[in-house]
């Protein structure tokens, strides 16, 4: 039923007066997803986010006016996205609490003859609740079964609908007789509009220990380009001083008449490794830092130089093979 143009002044006041508001916000796809669930959604993100549906036509044109009113708004990028069944979710608030709420409210709801399957639908074996005479429904869908205390028991699990694929007669009315509802509904995000940028919700899912792996991972090539071209930057530095640490400490050990302090206690483990025998207790000090220290300064044949040690941590090699 169309709006009126009074219902119609409101839902652009409205509209308009989010766009002013908030400074962040979630374009929604909404599916198979009825009033009752919207209001639910509602509810749970009060105080926190507003749910905006619409007619696409009237969104984009409520947007186009608001840019006309607003030249310098960067906010005119929504109305590309005002495309299928979508809505608004605003916010000014965290978007990651925001859309832990909308992916939480979601719904069963059973297979309906000629929508689009969401995901692939597979029929567990077992008993079937059937009575012995709807053998023949289950060998329409080829289904193997057997008789079993009186009932139809499914002998193998069944993919019954793809991905992607329709839901034909068959299939839904065997799912409505074993009672399962294979599908789930609810808001789906596809974009994320934030101060201006507008990307896709995928982003979301980059943590801060995602970035520091990346960042970690990143810095342990720098370190390692920057150590095989003999060009010091403040990622190699640190591996740099190492091994100019076990040079030293190499030719140290080769040296009767000289020393420092750094290379005494590791020519005393290398005279006499039983004095270190358990010093340092469980706390990981004492031996093994000199028994590391002591290895690493022995010269190998095949090695012009002592390897890096990983300064970072890391686990893919910032004190690797440079």
């Amino acid at each position: 039923m169309p709006l009126s143009t009074e219902r119609k002044a409101e839902y652009f006041t409205k509209l308009k007066g989010l766009l002013s508001e908030f400074n962040k916000a979630f374009v929604v796809e909404v599916d198979n997803v009825g009033s009752n669930q919207l209001q639910v959604v509602r509810q749970a993100l009060r105080g926190r986010a507003e749910v905006l549906m619409g007619k696409n036509t009237m969104m984009r044109k409520c947007i186009r006016e608001f840019m006309e009113e607003n030249p310098d708004s960067p906010i005119g990028q929504l109305e590309e996205v005002c495309r299928g069944n979508i809505g608004f979710v605003f916010t000014n608030g965290d978007l990651g609490a925001v859309r832990e709420v909308l992916e939480s409210q979601v719904r069963p709801a059973p297979a309906r003859v000629g929508s689009v399957a969401p995901s692939k639908v597979v029929v567990p074996k077992g008993p079937t609740g059937c009575d012995p005479g709807q053998t023949a429904f289950f060998q329409t869908l080829q289904i193997a079964t057997k008789i079993t205390k009186g009932q139809i028991e499914m002998v193998n699990d069944t993919d019954l609908i793809e991905a992607g694929e329709k839901v034909t007669a068959s299939q839904a009315a065997l799912l409505q007789k074993l009672g399962i509802e294979p599908f789930t509904y609810g808001l789906v995000l596809k974009k994320v509009y934030d101060s201006g940028s507008l990307f896709d919700a995928k982003v979301l899912d980059i943590t801060d220990d995602v970035l520091k792996a990346k960042f970690a991972e990143a810095l342990a090539k720098i370190a390692s380009i920057s150590l095989a071209i003999g060009y010091p930057t403040k990622a190699s530095v640190p591996h740099t001083i190492v091994n100019a640490y076990k040079a030293m400490l190499a030719i140290t050990l080769q040296l009767e008449n000289y020393t420092f302090d750094k290379a005494d206690m590791v020519k005393e483990y290398l005279k006499d490794p039983s004095k270190f025998a358990g010093s340092g207790g469980g706390g990981g000090g004492g031996a093994a830092p000199v028994a590391a220290a002591a290895a690493a300064a022995e010269p190998e044949e095949e090695e012009a130089e002592a390897p890096a040690v990983d300064m970072f941590g890391g686990g893919g090699g910032g004190g690797g093979d440079y």
